[in-house]
């Protein structure tokens, strides 16, 4: 008994052991990543979910990235269905384009429906030293998503605002290619976004390829309080 007492302990540290140092290897993947990290294109699927009615809302469409500096980051992301927009984010303005009602509502961070959006901001080729400046970060584990190996890490907002209106917030970083293949924003009272990104293709894009190109005559809207 003493012998499997002794074994049990054993294992167990050996298994912590082995969960701490995968926190520190996932993280390096992504360092590599961020520093020759220029864009991308990928597919992407986005799942809201209102948890008081239990109901998902689904939008597919394309997303393209464009890293062009530490902080000149700018992403367009194209749904088509079911409702056709587009969302651009670039540096603190985010805007969401509805091309049949010809319409563009425009955000600035800090808004709560900003926030969101600069959030996902995350995925694209953020490193290890801006995660821990900014977050909590714990080992959530091994999980396979969009065919890919992957490993689930689970960031806590420092910043008192941000935790108020995302009290967590998941990552699921590729084994093989160190990129971002989902997130998961949580919200208080059960609701969440959900992002999954798959067939990834780095590519070194220009600013007109992420430019939110809408007529002259769109009718331009800034929502309050949201």
């Amino acid at each position: 008994m003493f012998w499997f007492r002794a074994l049990f302990v054993l294992i167990g540290t050996s298994l912590a052991w082995s969960a701490d140092e995968s926190l520190p290897a996932t993280l390096a993947r992504m360092d590599t990543v961020a520093a020759g990290f220029k864009g991308l294109r990928a597919d992407v699927r986005q799942l809201s979910h209102t948890a008081v009615i239990n109901e998902d809302a689904v939008d597919t469409g394309t997303i393209a990235v464009r890293r062009a500096g530490p902080k000149d980051l700018r992403i367009l992301v194209d749904f088509k269905e079911p409702n056709a927009k587009k969302v651009s984010m670039a540096g603190s303005k985010v805007q969401i384009y509805y091309p049949k009602r010809n319409e563009v509502e425009e955000y600035e961070v800090g808004k709560a429906s900003a926030l969101k959006d600069q959030i996902m901001m995350l995925a694209f080729g953020s490193n290890s030293r801006d995660l821990m400046g900014a977050y909590s970060i714990k080992l959530g584990g091994p999980e396979t998503v969009a065919g890919q190996e992957a490993t689930r890490i689970e960031l806590t907002p420092k910043d008192k605002d941000l935790l108020a209106h995302f009290p967590k917030i998941e990552l699921w970083i590729s084994n093989q290619t160190g990129l971002t293949v989902q997130q998961k924003l949580h919200q208080k009272g059960g609701d969440y976004f959900l992002a999954t990104y798959s067939n990834q293709q780095p590519a070194t894009l220009t600013d007109a390829q992420v430019k939110l190109d809408m007529p002259k005559d769109v009718h331009k809207v800034k929502p309050q309080g949201r």
